[in-house]
């Protein structure tokens, strides 16, 4: 997770930020967009226009990026993005959350994904419990705004 500042991110080799990017969400389109739109005045402007361009993927571009994530309750060696995300979940959760896991792939066909930092295995569960409530359609929506929320995030560090 190495931290670029503004005017580095302006100035940089578009194929040196683009692995970068694709760690924030792994959408092809939305990284070479963000890129696209450089330079950027101020930081704020960069999380507005790659927020925007998140806010609205299609689904295959929504079942790409949830292949780059790991099960909530995971640990996916090399990932310190969701390790750090992930830090609130207690292991004693683990197979608690592996059995909710698997309901809801086989409800809707892909992992759960959630913004988890800042929150605990519990919530995360409950959250996992509503959302099987959902229809496939309304779900897809769901997940949309969650990658949107951790990619920002992610921009937010690797930005300063």
């Amino acid at each position: 997770m190495p931290a670029v500042n503004l005017h580095r991110f302006n100035t940089a080799p578009a194929d040196d930020l683009r692995p970068l990017l694709r760690d924030c969400l792994a959408v092809p389109r939305w990284a070479d967009e963000v890129l696209a739109m450089r330079p950027f005045a101020d930081r704020a402007t960069l999380l507005s226009v790659a927020r925007s361009r998140a806010s609205e993927l299609s689904n295959d571009e929504l079942h790409l990026a949830m292949a780059a994530h790991p099960r909530i309750g995971e640990r996916k060696d090399g990932d310190a993005w969701s390790q750090a995300e992930q830090s609130g979940v207690e292991r004693s959760l683990e197979s608690r959350l592996f059995e909710a896991n698997q309901r809801y792939e086989e409800r809707f066909g892909h992992i759960y994904l959630v913004y988890a930092s800042g929150r605990d295995g519990e919530e995360l569960l409950g959250i996992l419990e509503d959302r099987l409530g959902n229809d496939a359609a309304t779900e897809l929506r769901i997940v949309n705004g969650e990658l949107a929320k951790i990619a920002l995030r992610r921009l937010e560090l690797l930005v300063t």
